[in-house]
C-alpha cells in the first residue's frame, strides 16, 4: 500500500487521502497484535485505516483504543464511521471535544455554515454520533496501556482548548495532532523538516500553544507524529522556529487596520510575505506562488484564527 508509511518502532503513518496527498495522515500504534488509532481523518479515510490495520495483522477486534487529537473535522470527521467498524475500541477524548462525538450535529453546523452543506458533505460525509458508552473523557495525565507499551495523554491547549497531545514510551514519541505545527514533506530540504503554527478558527491562544510546545520538549521525545504530516525529528530546533513564528504570526494580526474583509487581507497578506521571508530562511525549494499555492487553505485559516483571537482580545480589553 503506498499510502502507508511503516515505522521502526511499531507505529504507522497512514495518508489519508484528504483533498491531496501528504495532507493529513491517520497513526497506527500496533504493539503484539493489538492497536490504537490516534486521530482518524474522515468517513472516506476508513477504508485505509482499516485496510492499514488488516496488512498489519489487526483485526477489528484487536483495536483497544482509538485517540483523537481533538474534533476538528480533517481530525476527527470519521470517528463514527470508523468505531462502528471497531467493535471493542474506546474513544479517547478531551472533555471538551467529548460531546461532539456524542452528538456530532453543532460539528456538522460549523462546517456547512464555513463551506456550505453540499461541500462540507463532499469533505466530510455524514457524521456518525458515538455512543457515550464507549467514550471516555480523558484527564490530564491519563495513561492507557496498549500491552506492555504506556500511552500517556496531556492536554495540551493553544491551537484549540480541547487539544491533546499523546506520549508513547515504546517509541519515545509524542503524537501532536496540530499543536506541533504542520511540516509538509514538499518543504523537506535534503531531507530536513519545517514547521509552520497552525491558528485556525476558533481557540488558538498563543500563550498557552508556547506552553503546549514547551511541555511537549521537556519529555525529550525522539520524534513528532504530525496529522499534517507525518513523522518529524530534531524537535528542539522545530520548536525553536514554531515560538519564532508564533510571536510573528501575532504581530502580523496586531498591526493589521481595518475592519471586517478588509482586516483579514491585511493579515493573509502579512502571512504571505512570513511565508516567502521563512522560505528564504529554510532554503525550501518551493518558492513564488508555487508555496503560497501550496500552502494556501492553511494561510486563509490561519488569518480567519488570528482574526477571531483579536477581537477576543478586544472584547477583553473592553470588557
Amino acid at each position: 500500500m503506498d499510502y502507508v508509511i511503516a515505522h521502526e518502532d511499531g507505529v504507522l503513518t497512514v495518508d489519508t487521502g484528504y483533498l491531496r496527498p501528504g495532507l493529513a495522515a491517520v497513526h497506527l500504534i500496533v504493539q503484539d497484535g493489538r492497536a490504537a488509532v490516534v486521530d482518524t481523518g474522515v468517513n472516506a479515510s476508513v477504508p485505509r485505516v482499516l485496510e492499514a490495520l488488516a496488512a498489519s495483522h489487526v483485526a477489528p477486534q484487536g483495536v483497544e483504543y482509538v485517540l483523537l487529537t481533538h474534533v476538528h473535522l480533517d481530525h476527527a470527521g470519521g470517528t463514527g464511521h470508523l468505531m462502528a467498524a471497531l467493535p471493542n475500541a474506546r474513544l479517547v477524548v478531551h472533555p471538551r471535544g467529548a460531546r461532539h462525538m456524542i452528538d456530532p450535529s453543532r460539528l456538522w453546523q460549523a462546517a456547512a455554515a464555513v463551506y456550505g452543506e453540499a461541500e462540507a458533505y463532499a469533505m466530510y460525509g455524514h457524521l456518525v454520533p458515538v455512543p457515550p458508552e464507549r467514550v471516555i473523557a480523558v484527564d490530564d495525565g491519563q495513561v492507557f496501556f496498549l500491552g506492555s507499551r504506556a500511552l500517556t495523554v496531556w492536554h495540551t491547549p493553544g491551537h484549540a482548548r480541547h487539544h491533546v497531545v499523546i506520549h508513547d514510551s515504546v517509541a519515545q514519541a509524542v503524537f501532536t495532532g496540530d499543536t506541533f505545527g504542520v511540516s509538509y514533506r514538499e518543504l523537506d530540504v535534503a531531507g530536513r523538516a519545517s514547521v509552520i503554527p497552525t491558528t485556525t478558527p476558533t481557540e488558538f491562544e498563543p500563550e498557552a500553544l508556547h506552553a503546549s510546545i514547551d511541555r511537549i520538549l521537556a519529555a525529550r521525545p525522539s520524534a513528532a507524529y504530525l496529522t499534517h504530516f507525518g513523522r518529524v525529528r530534531e524537535l528542539e530546533r522545530l520548536a525553536t522556529d514554531l515560538h519564532r513564528l508564533i510571536d510573528a504570526y501575532v504581530e502580523v494580526a496586531r498591526s493589521a487596520r481595518g475592519e471586517g474583509v478588509a482586516r483579514h487581507l491585511e493579515i493573509l497578506a502579512g502571512l504571505h510575505a512570513l511565508m516567502h521571508e521563512e522560505a528564504e530562511r529554510q532554503g525550501w525549494l518551493v518558492r513564488g506562488d508555487a508555496l503560497i499555492e501550496l500552502l494556501r487553505m492553511d494561510l486563509e485559516l490561519n488569518a480567519q484564527g488570528l482574526g477571531v483571537w483579536l477581537d477576543r482580545q478586544q472584547l477583553v480589553s473592553t470588557g
